[in-house]
């Protein structure tokens, strides 16, 4: 069902949805068209959105964040999937050669804690700074362990996994700022972990998906070391919840238009941080930003956020490529132990890495 927008929700600012249709139907790459039916998932995606189910958990946006947080995540669905069919649920087993451990990095205002993956081998290897989804609320980096360990493995890269501060304990920019802290953190730091400091990419998913496009940003505007690559899978891009994806999939799961608002409800200290360039990163100064990957779901509220953050990437003259899979959901990255298109995501993201880290296809 459409659910009008609300002045607390995500609203059109500044280049509006229709004028980006219009900037990416001249570039040819037009947004998603408004469709009769959604499409559906393929069949391994909807075993692990039933396993997810099957767990019973309840629509966060009717819940506190503290309540939300404990709620059945897709990874949640995904270990279900793993035990109903006799396989490993430990990741080492399921991304072998890849060796994590949990420290505690500096953050914009103290401490904050990160999980660092590092590829078997002497090293040194790039380095790559990782951002988890959750709408800036939610979730953490054992949430999104799949999505950053497939990275370490695929693109023989350290993965530095951020767990910043999230809402609504701290407001809007905090989790940019620890962003930001991250990045520096990891330059200065990199080394002590193999990780090779001039080296560096970005990545994230989903909220994370926006904060590695906005980390880049605030690094060229802080004179830091230029990252080589961004990744950004399924990226929160624009404030408008209006899109044709929103409207094709304002029910879907495990993403959907009410819980995007009570992400944004708890995220925001007023409407007015819905126009900075940080949340409404369409509007952003994108010049000089590194090469960017962005890989979006077909079956996802956010598909179009992600045409649109092409579209101005490629208006401001940055080189991006980005990919659609279909049958695919939110959330389908780290699902590669179960899903082939979650494989296929990762391995068209790492050869995209490897690609920008000189180490080949």
């Amino acid at each position: 069902m459409a659910i009008a927008t609300t002045r607390r929700g995500f609203h059109h600012h500044g280049i509006t949805a229709v004028a980006f249709a219009a900037l990416a139907s001249t570039l040819g790459m037009g947004l998603a068209q408004a469709q009769t039916a959604p499409a559906k998932p393929d069949a391994d995606m909807q075993m692990v959105l039933d396993a997810q189910a099957s767990l019973k958990p309840k629509p966060i946006e009717t819940l506190s964040a503290v309540e939300a947080r404990k709620q059945a995540s897709v990874a949640d669905g995904v270990n279900k999937v793993l035990k109903t069919t006799s396989q490993s649920t430990k990741p080492q087993v399921l991304v072998p050669g890849v060796k994590s451990q949990d420290i505690s990095i500096a953050g914009a205002t103290g401490p904050i804690p990160a999980r660092v993956y590092t590829p078997a081998g002497r090293g040194p290897f790039p380095t790559i700074v990782y951002y988890h989804g959750g709408g800036w609320v939610i979730a953490d980096k054992t949430v999104y362990d799949g999505g950053a360990r497939a990275l370490a493995k695929g693109a023989n890269a350290v993965v530095v996994s951020v767990d910043y501060r999230r809402a609504p304990e701290a407001k809007f920019p905090a989790q940019w700022d620890d962003a930001l802290a991250a990045y520096k953190w990891t330059a200065a730091n990199a080394a002590q972990y193999k990780g090779d400091p001039a080296t560096l990419a970005l990545a994230g998913e989903s909220a994370g998906g926006n904060l590695a496009v906005a980390t880049a940003v605030a690094a060229r505007d802080a004179g830091l070391i230029k990252p080589v690559h961004i990744l950004s899978v399924y990226p929160v891009a624009q404030t408008s919840t209006d899109t044709p994806s929103y409207n094709t999939y304002a029910d879907a799961k495990p993403l959907n238009r009410p819980m995007v608002k009570w992400f944004v409800e708890n995220l925001t200290n007023s409407p007015a941080d819905l126009k900075d360039p940080r949340l409404q990163l369409v509007d952003a100064n994108l010049a000089g930003l590194p090469p960017v990957t962005i890989v979006n779901a077909q079956i996802d509220p956010l598909l179009d956020d992600g045409a649109m953050l092409e579209a101005a990437l490629r208006k401001a003259g940055v080189p991006v490529e980005r990919k659609v899979f279909d049958g695919a959901t939110h959330e389908f990255f780290g699902t590669g132990a179960v899903v082939q298109k979650g494989r296929d995501a990762q391995a068209f993201a790492a050869n995209r890495l490897k690609a920008a880290f000189g180490t080949g296809m």
